[in-house]
């Protein structure tokens, strides 16, 4: 899978999960915020372009993902150190919640047209990154307040 396909998979997918199980009344914690993170690898000598890729078109998905009022917060981490496997990025993107099915359809849609795309062109534009990185994995987390 490509990137850009990962990464409109996860500000979609991960919006759109099936929410956990109802949680006893007298619980210590209340379920938060749905955290993606996808860990990166970028290819030697393209960090630069990559960044770059990142502060137009995965800035501005996820600025549209804020003013839709699904995605809370996005970040970029570099991972100082990184050992052998290891990513030397790290991109997070925090979602208000789970979505149900038909509210995920409709975002996905809207998506869609902000980028004047679809899923094949998506698709088609990850793979053309592939030069500049590759997806080495991600991770879905809840956060859990503590009350």
């Amino acid at each position: 899978m490509n990137i850009k396909s990962a990464i409109a998979i996860a500000v979609l997918a991960s919006a759109f999960a099936a929410p956990p199980l109802a949680q006893a009344a007298d619980s210590s914690y209340k379920p938060g915020t749905v955290w993606e993170f996808s860990y990166i690898k970028t290819e030697p000598g393209q960090f630069e372009n990559y960044m770059d890729w990142l502060s137009q078109q995965w800035k501005q998905q996820n600025e549209f993902g804020k003013k839709e009022g699904y995605l809370v917060s996005y970040h970029i981490f570099n991972v100082n150190n990184a050992r052998d496997g290891e990513p030397d990025l790290i991109l997070a993107i925090e979602y208000k919640d789970y979505m149900p099915n038909a509210e995920r359809m409709a975002v996905q849609k809207k998506f869609e047209a902000m980028l004047s795309s679809d899923s094949h062109k998506m698709e088609t534009a990850s793979g053309e990154r592939k030069v500049m990185r590759k997806l080495a994995g991600s991770m879905e987390l809840q956060e859990l307040n503590l009350k």
